[in-house]
């Protein structure tokens, strides 16, 4: 795996072997960003399930002022630690360990705000749901922020979630990257 673009072009990015972290295919990736080119410069990012922190990083190559990376298992926290490590982002990164709907709880009681959220929930569990839901009760993103969810084909996703509305939906073969935004 490498950086697609930005200041860490070409960089590898250390992943997890066996199959517990499906990353982000490049074609998806590239898509992703392609989309979200004019909203990453000075953005303030949130990683949820980020895995090998591959999207996270990303988003700090191409402009992004800080990212939150969070991910339950000690594998992908450790992975992120040394991918965010090897590629001097220490100080543009915080590295969550913990459960992902717990972590939305937490920074909504204490008003941290977002320019992007993206989730990538592993596929067949209903995750990409149950994080939609918590995340459209929070109040997490700033005015004008976006919600991207990447899910597989078969795991349905709403048209809307509490204050969340979704503006857009790209298929790529079997992943579908859903973007929601606030309605007030």
């Amino acid at each position: 795996m490498r950086v697609i673009a930005g200041k860490l072009r070409g960089r590898k990015i250390k992943s997890i072997e066996g199959n517990e972290v499906r990353p982000t295919a490049d074609r998806v990736k590239e898509s992703l960003f392609n989309i979200l080119m004019n909203k990453i410069e000075g953005s303030v990012f949130l990683d949820l399930f980020a895995g090998t922190g591959n999207i996270g990083i990303e988003a700090l190559s191409r402009g992004a002022q800080f990212c939150y990376f969070v991910d339950k298992s000690l594998k992908s926290v450790k992975c992120i630690r040394e991918n965010v490590a090897e590629l001097n982002l220490i100080p543009f990164a915080k590295i969550l360990h913990r459960d992902v709907l717990k972590v939305i709880e937490i920074l909504d009681q204490s008003n941290t705000k977002f320019d992007i959220i993206f989730l990538d929930p592993p596929y067949y569990q209903n995750l990409a749901e149950k994080t939609l839901i918590k995340l459209g009760k929070a109040k997490l993103l700033k005015r004008g922020g976006i919600i991207i969810a990447e899910h597989h084909k078969n795991d349905k996703v709403k048209e809307t979630y509490g204050n969340l509305v979704k503006i857009r939906e790209n298929k790529y073969g079997e992943t579908i990257l859903s973007f929601y935004k606030e309605v007030t």
